[in-house]
């Protein structure tokens, strides 16, 4: 998608701090964080939200997740993370390609607002 702002990060056309790369995610670190570790874990396929993931996707979004902890675990917070999918504007997607968030380094309450 041209007007993606995550593609565009995925293509190189702007920066991102990235932390991991890999054939199929780029995971790069939160341009706004809520905790010490904040990265965004996105697939270099553009696939606007969760809504639009069809089974082909399994393996891609198992990925995002195994690749999270690894994430966590390699910085430390192997003991205490969260992961998030926002889906849709009401749940606060405000970039539509799917991304995983990723927070450690900080005591997480409940619920989340």
């Amino acid at each position: 998608m041209e007007e993606c702002l995550f593609c565009k990060i995925v293509a190189g056309e702007i920066p991102g701090a990235i932390v991991h790369q890999d054939e199929h995610l780029v995971v790069f670190k939160d341009i706004n964080p809520q905790a010490p570790m904040h990265v965004l874990i996105v697939p270099r396929r553009h696939i606007a939200s969760l809504n639009d993931l069809t089974p082909e996707d399994d393996n891609l979004t198992g990925e995002m997740v195994r690749r999270a902890a690894a994430l966590a675990k390699e910085r430390g917070f192997a003991d205490g993370y969260r992961t998030v999918f926002n889906c849709g504007a009401k749940a606060g997607q405000s970039v539509f390609h799917i991304h995983l968030h990723v927070l450690g380094g900080r005591a997480m309450t409940w619920p989340p607002g």
